[in-house]
């Protein structure tokens, strides 16, 4: 994948989570504030997919359905992300395995931006699986986005369970100070 914009482009995953989110907002953001195009992903397969509204009891729908399904779930996170006007959005539903699905949408990106923990099961763990693989594969820089830590686009309201400090800036909120900060503070591997 080329940037798709003279800015760069910003690669993010999503998998429904509420850190999956947060991460999508903080991409958002720092798309916005560097003038660079957003690619959202969703990979996706029959189990983890959100339940097509033809589904019933004994019925297994067409894959399609599934597929639309999950592109649904990537608009309507999209939509609760406040994505500032102006980003240029890419949205992708990848019928493949996490890891491979948002390596392969990283390849010539700027960053890749994921949760920290997504829908998995591993309680208690820093990072969950997909973002421990994708830090050892991934083709560019990666962010790890932890929960409490998405900057809010300005007048976006604040969920209520989330906590005061997540509307303060942090160290690790996207920085206007230069063209690409992440860059000093987080380093990624390119492959050879």
């Amino acid at each position: 994948m080329e940037p798709t914009s003279p800015g760069g482009a910003v690669v993010v995953g999503v998998d429904g989570s509420a850190c999956a989110r947060e991460a999508l907002t903080w991409a958002a953001v720092l798309a916005a504030r560097a003038g660079m195009a957003l690619t959202v992903v969703r990979a996706w397969s029959i189990p983890t997919a959100p339940r097509p509204d033809c589904w019933e009891p004994g019925y297994v729908p067409p894959v399609t359905e599934y597929e639309r399904a999950v592109r649904q779930a990537v608009a309507d996170d999209l939509a609760a992300a406040g994505v500032p006007p102006g980003v240029r959005v890419e949205c992708r539903a990848v019928h493949r395995a996490p890891v491979d699905a948002l390596v392969a949408a990283a390849d010539g990106a700027d960053l890749l931006v994921v949760g920290a923990r997504g829908r998995g099961g591993a309680a208690g763990r820093l990072v969950g699986s997909v973002s421990s693989s994708v830090l050892r594969a991934a083709p560019c820089p990666v962010t790890v986005v932890r929960s409490g830590t998405a900057h809010r686009p300005e007048g976006a309201s604040r969920a209520p369970a989330e906590t005061p400090h997540a509307e303060t800036p942090h160290a690790d909120e996207p920085s206007t100070g230069r063209r690409h900060p992440w860059l000093h503070h987080v380093p990624g591997r390119r492959r050879s």
